[in-house]
């Protein structure tokens, strides 16, 4: 099936003039690339999030394949799902799905359910198509929804990507869709997000999932970056860099409830 845009005209330009030029200015002039074994990259609209977003993939030599692992918003479909055929589109075009990578990662996690209701309403990871559209117009991608679930089950879809992608043919990417704290001040937003910051850039999955949980930390994708963590330590990851953090406040001024965004290369 083809996988239409859901949120274009909302959270990015609906026409493909628009979001191409917004996307270039966005990620600015060309600069080094590097490769990476992951990324965190936020959500939201472009206007408030894009360029913690593409302050990540500017840096990125992104692959021909991308594993996105995204939060599930709608509560619809499986609560670990994922789509092995077919593709998305956006006012870009269509990145297709990797149909033997995503049969490969569905052989070793059997969690994993092939149901795309669950990720027809999903913005989390539709937004990130047309950066990755833009710095590497071949792509093609397996897209995975996570509803909430506890470590362990984290820590064993961690492994079976890890495997599947340690037995891949090329290199894949590794990519967590995540948004930061809702809703709080700027001030409880930032000490919050700090705590779970710290986890990840220490690459301590468990430590992210417990810290997550412990602090009632709202960070949406706390799931899919636990995973992706998880994979990219087995994997052989040894450091991670924070890029660029940012709230809503900071976009417009409201610093009385923001949403935070944190983008962060794992490698």
């Amino acid at each position: 099936m083809i996988r239409k845009a859901v949120v274009a005209g909302q959270f990015y330009p609906g026409g493909k003039a628009a979001l191409a030029a917004e996307v270039r200015s966005l990620l600015g002039a060309d600069r080094a690339k590097e490769e990476a074994t992951a990324a965190v990259c936020p959500h939201a609209g472009y206007m408030y999030s894009g360029e913690v977003a593409a302050a990540v993939y500017a840096r990125l030599n992104v692959p021909k394949q991308v594993v996105i692992l995204c939060p599930n918003h709608t509560g619809r479909g499986h609560p670990s799902a994922v789509m092995s055929e077919g593709a998305w589109e956006t006012p870009l075009g269509q990145v297709p799905i990797n149909t033997p990578l995503a049969s490969r990662i569905k052989e070793g996690a059997s969690l994993l359910e092939d149901d795309a209701l669950a990720h027809l309403g999903e913005h989390s990871l539709e937004v990130q198509l047309p950066f990755l559209q833009q710095v590497r117009p071949d792509v093609e991608m397996v897209p995975l929804c996570l509803s909430p679930m506890n470590y362990f089950t984290c820590q064993e879809l961690g492994s079976a990507l890890a495997r599947a992608i340690s037995s891949w043919k090329d290199r894949v990417l590794l990519l967590a869709s995540t948004d930061m704290t809702h809703y709080e001040s700027q001030e409880a937003a930032r000490r919050k997000d700090n705590l779970a910051i710290e986890k990840i850039l220490t690459l301590d999955p468990a430590g992210l999932h417990r810290t997550v949980v412990s602090q009632s930390i709202s960070m949406c994708g706390y799931v899919p970056t636990t995973v992706v963590l998880a994979a990219a330590k087995e994997l052989g990851a040894r450091q991670a860099e924070l890029v660029l953090y940012r709230t809503s406040g900071d976009v417009t001024g409201d610093f009385d409830q923001v949403v935070g965004y944190a983008g962060i290369i794992i490698k």
